[in-house]
């Protein structure tokens, strides 16, 4: 198998969709011998957040001389990213190498007659695989959907299960509450495991301690009230959490903050079971930690921004943080979303701070949204909105609505599996425009 009859299979898998429960996850590693239990873990669950604390505790972890395995979805430019160690991504080779024997079971089982593998579960499979056999000391695990029966839940050693911020979400699926959402993520915990949550709402909290209690884990919060001296900024923010003093990140959002407390209560509690990290490896760590698509300054002259706000509490904290960072300025959205996501509720929560915005279709064909569509429910609200036939040319729309104002900011936000694409077209002109004006220097 080459990459390209890798990508083909992985494209084929689709029409077996997406199915919660765990049988079928559970025969798919038995037959490639269970590569989950030689692996200790960090699960983390939640409506949003996930990835930033991943990237926290992984990029601590790492600077501190563990060999880590990061578990993640999804991804902003390449298939690849969900299979790291040590922050970089698994080969082509690689995941062809992992894929093949993942494959041949997933077939085996299909030819007698049992269900086949979704193309999570596949996925799943080659990345427990993968970390065994680079023997990773320990995963950072991110949940695909829910918790109880997410595909991901077939670990046993968790060292720790993570809560970031728990909200309404995949109702159709979790259910319709946030009591049942939260029931349904509070199936990662484990035996005796440590629960770290980030502040949740009485009702989530209750279901999360309950949740802990009856598995005799040791639950703690990662209480954000409890920051002090807290200073943000668009490149860098400062904030003190207990005893941590004076911790900086680069990673900007007013949420970040608070993802940074999550990953500083998840690292002291693996500091109990023997990952120490020494104070100035955490402070690097903290400091290098970078994550993609989320609040991202990915362009100057004029500012420019990607988010991947795409559901009713991640565009709530989103729009927030345009209004605190970017006061008195003029906003121009880039937006594209999936047509299964609380779209109407988006855009209720974050239209009143644009000036114009642009529509643009996502590549998922199945699911996204028409940018002419999400124009329509747009237009419902604001009464500037212009559809672009393509990411390109969204971004030269914006270009030439921002003109030269030094008080004009372009955010992209939405669905991540454009903005992808969206960031290779904004460096690929910040590349020629550096190039074009040194040129004219020499000149």
């Amino acid at each position: 198998m080459n990459y390209r009859e890798a990508m083909e299979y992985m494209d084929g898998l689709q029409q077996y969709g997406s199915v919660m429960g765990l049988s079928t996850m559970r025969e798919l590693c038995a037959r490639l011998d269970d590569p989950q239990d030689r692996l200790k873990f960090v699960h983390i669950a939640g409506t949003n957040g996930k990835g930033s604390v991943l990237a926290y505790v992984s990029n601590v972890l790492q600077t501190a001389g563990y060999r880590v395995g990061s578990y993640l979805s999804p991804t902003l430019k390449e298939y690849r990213e969900r299979f790291q160690v040590g922050g970089k991504m698994i080969t082509q080779s690689g995941l062809c190498k992992y894929l093949e024997p993942v494959r041949e079971a997933a077939e085996a089982m299909a030819a007698e007659g049992l269900p086949h593998p979704t193309p999570f579960e596949v996925e799943t499979a080659v990345a427990f695989l993968y970390f065994a056999d680079k023997q990773c000391d320990i995963v950072v695990l991110e949940c695909g959907l829910g918790g109880a029966l997410d595909a991901t839940n077939v670990i046993h050693n968790t060292l720790a299960a993570v809560f970031t911020s728990i909200s309404m979400d995949h109702m159709d699926i979790l259910g319709n509450s946030l009591e049942q959402i939260a029931a349904a993520k509070a199936g990662i915990i484990k035996n005796k495991c440590y629960v770290i949550s980030a502040r949740q709402t009485p009702e989530v909290m209750k279901v999360l301690r309950q949740a802990a209690l009856l598995r005799k884990a040791k639950f703690y919060t990662a209480d954000v009230t409890r920051t002090k001296n807290v200073r943000y900024g668009v490149t860098k923010q400062h904030f003190s959490y207990d005893r941590y003093k004076n911790m900086e990140i680069t990673m900007t959002g007013q949420f970040q903050i608070e993802n940074a407390v999550v990953a500083l209560e998840v690292l002291a509690a693996l500091g109990r079971e023997g990952y120490s990290v020494p104070e100035d490896k955490l402070r690097l760590g903290l400091l290098q930690t970078k994550w993609r698509g989320r609040f991202d300054v990915i362009g100057t002259k004029p500012l420019f921004i990607a988010d991947g706000a795409h559901n009713a509490d991640a565009s709530e904290k989103f729009a927030r943080s345009v209004s605190f960072y970017f006061t008195n300025k003029r906003i121009i959205y880039i937006m594209g979303m999936l047509k299964d996501k609380e779209y109407d509720q988006v855009i209720r929560n974050t239209y009143e701070l644009a000036e114009h915005v642009i529509t643009v279709t996502p590549p998922l064909k199945e699911r996204a949204l028409h940018a002419y569509d999400l124009a329509q429910a747009v237009g419902q609200y604001h009464n500037s909105v212009t559809v672009a036939d393509s990411v390109q040319e969204a971004v030269e729309m914006a270009y030439l609505l921002a003109g030269k104002d030094k008080d004009c900011v372009i955010i992209a936000f939405g669905s991540l599996s454009y903005l992808g694409e969206l960031m290779d077209v904004v460096e690929h002109r910040d590349t020629i425009r550096r190039d074009s004006h040194g040129r004219s220097e020499e000149n």
